[in-house]
C-alpha cells in the first residue's frame, strides 16, 4: 500500500513562496504519475500540478507559470515550488500517485497553505 507524506506548507504573505514536499513510500517512483491538487473550503479538489511517468507535466490554468512540479525518482519525493502566492491559492494540498497500469491511486493527508494579503 502506498504512503504519501506532505511537508513544507504553512502561512506565507502575497507574492512570497513555498515548496511542498511529497515522500512516497514507492519502490519505483519512475512508474508513477504524481500530482498535486489543492481544496479551498466550500471548493472541489482540483488538480493543480500533474508529472507523468514519461516526463510530461501539466498545470492549471491558476497556477501556470508560477508553480513547479519536479520529482527526485531516486529520493521518492516530488515537489510543488510555489512563488508568486495569492490569497486565493490558500487550500489543503494534497499529493497524489496514479500507476496508470493499473489505476491504482493514492493520496497523502494534505498540507494547509495560508496566502494573506
Amino acid at each position: 500500500q502506498v504512503q504519501l507524506v506532505e511537508s513544507g506548507g504553512g502561512l506565507v504573505q502575497a507574492g512570497g513562496s513555498l515548496r511542498l514536499s511529497c515522500t512516497a513510500s514507492i519502490n519505483f517512483m519512475s512508474i508513477y504519475d504524481m500530482s498535486w491538487y489543492r481544496q479551498a473550503p466550500g471548493n472541489q479538489r482540483e488538480l493543480v500540478a500533474l508529472s507523468t511517468s514519461d516526463g510530461r507535466t501539466t498545470y492549471a490554468d491558476s497556477v501556470n507559470g508560477r508553480f513547479t512540479i519536479s520529482r527526485d525518482n531516486a529520493k521518492k519525493t516530488v515537489y510543488l515550488q510555489m512563488n508568486s502566492l495569492k490569497p486565493e491559492d490558500t487550500a489543503v494540498y494534497y499529493c497524489q500517485s496514479l500507476r496508470p497500469t493499473l489505476r491504482i491511486v493514492a493520496w497523502g493527508q494534505g498540507i494547509q497553505v495560508t496566502v494573506s494579503s
